[in-house]
């Protein structure tokens, strides 16, 4: 990938995580948004401008030149079979949910009946998978990428899912900390689409939050889960009824 390709694919990057679109680009740097699509699918766009695009990231352009070279170097994803080995040892797992989450060494000890020794050999492993890089004194260094992901539909996000199913919903949503919003109604292909960009935009919302309460103690954070899911679908009580 050449260095343009990579700087604005890392621009991209960065107005996902912080919920930004074209349409903020194009107020900011005075163009109109279909100019600044055409900027990025071409990648042509000149030094003055990215300057002026970073000033709305509030990043300089050494920050985004940096950014983009650790892009190209960590990863955005595991195999299937990494991802089976992380299910298949559920403290693996655990350990590793953990310090994408931002854990250090003492963290995990503190929190989890995890003994020191098995927690170094976890993060041996981890750091064998490229996730992280275990430095001196149990340092952790995540070395995933911003936009990291587990496979779609694969061994993490199953084990999750049925987790969710059996666990997270057995809740009132009655405290301070929690909600749970349900509407229905009928919606066209179009509104459809337009409502799963906003739910993309309140995940990355919800990165955005996550990446800057980095430096937050972590007494001050809780485990939190947001799911959000929409699909067509007709209640078996409305179905059962329903002529042919």
């Amino acid at each position: 990938m050449s260095e343009e390709l990579a700087l604005l694919q890392a621009v991209k990057k960065q107005l996902k995580v912080r919920g930004l679109t074209y349409a903020d680009v194009a107020q900011h740097i005075d163009l109109s948004e279909a100019s600044v699509k055409r900027l990025f699918s071409e990648g042509n766009i000149s030094v003055r401008r990215l300057e002026t695009i970073c000033q709305l990231l509030s990043i300089t352009l050494t920050d985004l030149v940096m950014i983009a070279q650790l892009e190209q170097t960590q990863i955005t994803h595991l195999t299937f079979e990494q991802e089976q080995q992380m299910v298949a040892n559920e403290s693996l797992l655990l350990v590793s949910v953990c310090v994408i989450d931002g854990y250090g060494f003492d963290d995990i000890v503190a929190q989890y009946r995890v003994s020191e020794t098995e927690l170094i050999q976890h993060l041996a492993h981890l750091d064998r998978l490229k996730i992280i890089e275990l430095q001196p004194q149990n340092r952790i260094k995540l070395l995933i990428s911003q936009n990291f992901s587990w496979l779609a539909n694969g061994p993490i996000q199953q084990y999750f899912q049925g987790h969710i199913k059996e666990e997270f919903f057995k809740s009132q949503f009655n405290e301070n900390t929690e909600k749970l919003l349900v509407i229905n109604g009928l919606l066209s292909d179009a509104s459809n689409n337009e409502l799963q960009h906003e739910m993309q935009q309140l995940i990355n919302k919800f990165a955005a939050l996550k990446k800057n309460e980095q430096k937050v103690s972590m007494d001050n954070k809780h485990g939190t889960t947001l799911v959000v899911a929409m699909r067509q679908w007709t209640a078996s009580l409305f179905a059962q009824k329903a002529r042919d």
